[in-house]
């Protein structure tokens, strides 16, 4: 298998970091892959949520630092087509974070261990964070004098209490995954065992909303983040009546009234 495995189940999505050897980090290859499988999710109709999880005991420990930040500093000439495509677009490496890469379907973390680094970065730009009792978190770049440049100094800071962001972007110290709950960085910790089978439950539920409504709201709220409060209403205004206008908004009712479950179409 790859450096990165993308699998199809039904409506759900597997995205799993497969470099247990090396903690999960990201080298260019998996930078290319990873970025890949988002898009096809995103343009793969049938597809109504994915799960983002690592092999191992790590979900993912963040850039490969013998592989990909020589790369980056010039220490390392491209070697392969990953390397030439990521030193050809100064973006593409943000995309791994979301940043710069607008996917309005649902994005859940299975955080089985360690996130760290740019695997924490990347965290931040998923919907809902399931969390093993055994995950530790932490963005370590300050450590080696490196910016984390996947959004966190931005996101962080708006998704935790100010003080707490400073804390672990200054220090680069871990923090448990009961800390990371207490703190609103995950939804729930779970047992080792349980963290796939929690994520599934999640996009299961998810799945069977309607799909329309569901990419609609998450757009409106990323929408409403960046932009003024006014700006936020009227495209959720927008939004609201752009999904009242579709098929599936007649048929979630209709099902309701008739006490069935309502079958979607995304149309």
């Amino acid at each position: 298998m790859g450096r990165l495995i993308y699998e199809k189940d039904g409506h759900i999505a597997t995205i799993t970091f497969n470099r247990p050897e090396a903690k999960n980090a990201m080298d260019p290859q998996t930078i290319v892959d990873l970025v890949e499988s988002l898009e096809d999710f995103d343009k793969d109709d049938n597809l109504r949520a994915a799960i983002i999880t690592g092999a191992g005991d790590v979900y993912c420990s963040g850039a490969d630092l013998a592989m990909l930040i020589p790369l980056l500093t010039g220490v390392r000439k491209p070697e392969s087509e990953a390397d030439k495509k990521l030193l050809g677009d100064p973006n593409f490496i943000g995309k791994v974070a979301l940043k710069g890469l607008d996917i309005y379907k649902p994005l859940i973390a299975a955080v089985n261990g360690d996130c760290i680094a740019g695997g924490m970065e990347m965290l931040q730009g998923l919907d809902i964070r399931i969390a093993s009792e055994k995950a530790r978190f932490a963005i370590q770049e300050v450590k080696w004098s490196i910016v984390p440049g996947g959004g966190s100094t931005v996101r962080l800071p708006k998704q935790i209490p100010f003080c707490l962001a400073m804390e672990i972007l200054l220090t680069g110290n871990m923090i448990t995954a009961e800390e990371a709950y207490r703190i609103g960085l995950i939804n729930k910790v779970v047992p080792h065992d349980k963290v796939m089978e929690t994520a599934r439950e999640y996009a299961q539920v998810i799945s069977e909303n309607g799909p329309l409504a569901v990419r609609y709201i998450k757009q409106s709220v990323i929408n409403s983040i960046r932009v003024s409060q006014d700006e936020a209403f009227a495209k959720e205004t927008e939004l609201s009546y752009k999904a009242l206008a579709s098929e599936d908004a007649r048929e979630g009712p209709r099902a309701f009234k008739e006490k069935r479950k309502p079958v979607y179409k995304g149309k």
